[in-house]
């Protein structure tokens, strides 16, 4: 890990499950810190903004900002810029989606869109699904932001992007381009929001499905923890590895330079 100057954070399964921090993310937040780490916490989940998601990990203990958060809605923002700036979207979302979208100058309508983008929903609107099929038939383009066909919550697994999409793909027979893992256009749209290499960059999940393959399809060395999804027996099904495998981020080192490491406020006294 010395070479590591960069880290990309899988959130569920890594660092919390649901609303409970796993055991030692605390500290390893801390280390990043302390040896001025670049991070980034990442997700799929598209519902909540940077500012909703870091006030989740702050109730649950952990350190860090909205600054320290990347979503699948932002990395479909920031790809619809790339390709259509000021682009006329229609979307079917929460308000993490709207935001990133009108963050990167989009105008949300439903007259001619040029894209019709597709994220979670807490209620499925048959009016907007339908408009929604509509426009794509009519040659809007069609985009999702993650591929997840279902996501967890307090009571059980809920229906997420990737059902809903194969809905409306059934209904248009366009297929959706997915923007969030194990997408690696996700993973390079936060390494430049990072303002990172891939070589120098490291990322972190509990899914051999989605994070692992994103890190190797990106370049980037990968760490499987054993806190969330994937097993260590699960490894051997998959014709790729992840680089290391600890039981949990409590478990990895973050190597410290002289150079970057904060010094103690009782060091700086003394000094």
């Amino acid at each position: 890990m010395k070479a590591i100057k960069n880290y990309l954070i899988d959130m569920d399964g890594v660092l919390v499950k649901g609303k409970t921090m796993i055991p030692g993310a605390d500290d390893f937040i801390q280390r990043l810190k302390k040896c001025r780490k670049k991070f980034l916490i990442f997700t799929n989940n598209a519902l909540y903004t940077p500012r909703d998601l870091a006030f989740r990990l702050q109730s649950a203990g952990l350190d860090v900002g909205p600054e320290n958060l990347y979503t699948s809605a932002m990395a479909t923002a920031s790809f619809i810029r790339s390709q259509k700036p000021n682009a006329k979207v229609f979307m079917l979302g929460e308000s993490g989606l709207s935001q990133a979208l009108h963050e990167a100058g989009c105008v949300l309508t439903d007259e001619e869109p040029d894209y019709v983008v597709l994220g979670e929903m807490n209620y499925y609107n048959f009016e907007q699904i339908t408009r929604a099929i509509r426009l794509i038939r009519e040659g809007a383009l069609f985009i999702a932001t993650n591929p997840d066909a279902t996501g967890p919550s307090e009571t059980g697994i809920l229906p997420a992007t990737g059902a809903m999409a194969s809905l409306i793909e059934k209904a248009t027979d366009r297929h959706p381009f997915f923007i969030g893992k194990p997408n690696p256009l996700m993973m390079r749209s936060a390494l430049n929001y990072l303002g990172a290499h891939s070589e120098e960059t490291v990322m972190i999940g509990d899914r051999m499905d989605t994070d692992v393959v994103t890190g190797v399809m990106s370049g980037m060395a990968t760490v499987l923890v054993l806190s969330g999804v994937s097993t260590r027996e699960d490894v051997d099904r998959f014709p790729y590895r992840p680089t290391w495998i600890v039981d949990s981020v409590a478990h990895l080192e973050v190597e410290c330079s002289p150079s970057d490491a904060y010094e103690d406020d009782d060091e700086k006294d003394e000094d």
